[in-house]
């Protein structure tokens, strides 16, 4: 890997000779600080500089306040020191799939870098346990923010997992994402790959590999144990169960979330529960009844990549201007997801706009901002008026995967009438026939 390369760092610090990842000394009044000088961001530009100090986490100075000094020029990587494992025959294969994220990227510590890095020799470098687990091949399909997800990656993840299946015979695949919008892609996967003979495991990090608290490692563990042996044949999310390094749950992919925006045990599942724990990576604990079982009958998978972009999702508030639904209209969308309150409800004075969107062919489905529980449109007046103008009510699915779903039924069906029976449809565990107290 070439360092520096269309890597800049601010313009102070070249008359002083310093490059990318050199050692540096910061001195700031009576205070000292040492660590690696890390290329120029866009955001703070030229008038700071920032360390990454031993302890993994970086640092920001004014320029105008600290006096900088070179400690030491920049080292090679190591990377390219790395020993392959020598691996068992007889482990079971798993594809492991790049999408980008927080988890697709290694620290190369004699330099501070942070870079994009899925190879099967990192893998078994970073985290030398996976050798104990599979024989694991890496294919990178993209490397994106998760933010940036879009249907046609879903698309494209689809048939990638398809081909490792049918193709290369895997006993299961991880798909290493960003955890902002994991959940839409594992929910996306469910109605697109269906029948599946093997698990379809994602997985991501809260905190990145440079940081002393990453949960990286213990993910991906988990996530490829999941993969390799567990006995079901569900998509499922991995990540951490609590905040300490014990437990990974595995929760299913039409009913997780993320709940948290920096903690390790994020992801949790709603009005559902988790599929399986997993004991320090080590141990797989199923939890769940009514599960997919594992099988040998790759012809079983039925793949259906394709989604419809064209719905949105609304959530309803007080104040919300009718305008602000009519608008879909003109804009061509063709389904709308409703994150109504309580039960299931919406201001009656846009009910003329909401009927309006139905008049002319645009599939309208309810959900609730309530996470817990179910829609429940026959209890109130308001509710039974919805319905009555042919709002879909989608029981106790996530908005998020209500929204994913009238996506896929748009692409899948042949008529507004079909697309309304698959909403109602439990197709991957997203309806749950009862809501439990738990």
């Amino acid at each position: 890997m070439s360092l520096g390369e269309s890597i800049d760092i601010p313009s102070p610090l070249k008359k002083l000779n310093l490059e990318p990842y050199d050692r540096v000394r910061i001195i700031k009044g009576s205070s000292t600080y040492e660590g690696v000088l890390m290329p120029k961001t866009e955001i703070l530009g030229d008038d700071f500089i920032v360390i990454k100090m031993d302890n993994g986490y970086n640092i920001g100075f004014r320029l105008a306040d600290v006096k900088v000094e070179l400690v030491s020029k920049r080292s090679p990587p190591l990377i390219e020191g790395y020993k392959p494992l020598s691996l068992k025959a007889d482990l079971p294969k798993v594809s492991v799939i790049g999408t980008g994220g927080t988890i697709a990227s290694k620290v190369e510590y004699k330099t501070g870098a942070v870079y994009p890095s899925l190879s099967t020799e990192d893998l078994y470098e970073s985290i030398p346990e996976l050798g104990e687990i599979a024989i694991i091949s890496t294919r990178t399909l993209f490397n994106i923010f998760s933010e940036d997800m879009k249907p046609e990656y879903w698309s494209a993840i689809a048939k990638a997992v398809a081909e490792e299946i049918t193709k290369n015979e895997v006993q299961g695949v991880v798909i290493a994402h960003g955890t902002d919008t994991m959940g839409y892609t594992a929910a996306a996967l469910s109605f697109a790959l269906q029948q599946l003979p093997v698990p379809v495991v994602l997985v991501g990090a809260q905190r990145s590999s440079d940081r002393p608290s990453s949960d990286a490692a213990l993910n991906m563990l988990g996530a490829t144990l999941v993969a390799a042996r567990a006995p079901f044949a569900e998509i499922v999310v991995v990540m951490h169960e609590g905040i300490s390094d014990d437990n990974l749950i595995a929760i299913r992919g039409t009913k997780v979330r993320k709940c948290h925006t920096s903690r390790r045990d994020a992801f949790k599942a709603i009005n559902d529960t988790p599929i399986a724990r997993i004991i320090k990576g080590r141990e797989i604990i199923v939890l769940a009844k009514d599960l997919r079982l594992r099988t040998e009958d790759r012809k079983s998978l039925k793949v259906y990549p394709d989604f419809d972009s064209r719905v949105a999702l609304i959530k309803v508030y007080p104040g919300i201007p009718p305008e602000a639904v009519e608008w879909l209209l003109h804009a061509g969308f063709k389904g709308v997801i409703i994150e109504g309150t309580g039960l299931g409800h919406a201001p009656s004075y846009i009910f003329p706009s909401i009927k309006k969107l139905i008049d002319n062919g645009i599939v309208v489905a309810m959900t609730s901002q309530c996470l817990w529980g179910r829609v429940n449109m026959n209890v109130y007046r308001t509710g039974v008026e919805l319905l009555r103008m042919g709002v879909i009510p989608c029981e106790d699915m996530l908005p998020e995967t209500a929204l994913v779903k009238l996506m896929w039924c748009l692409a899948n069906a042949k008529d507004e009438y079909e697309v309304k029976r698959l909403m109602l449809t439990n197709i991957a565990g997203e309806i749950r026939p009862r809501t439990e107290y738990q």
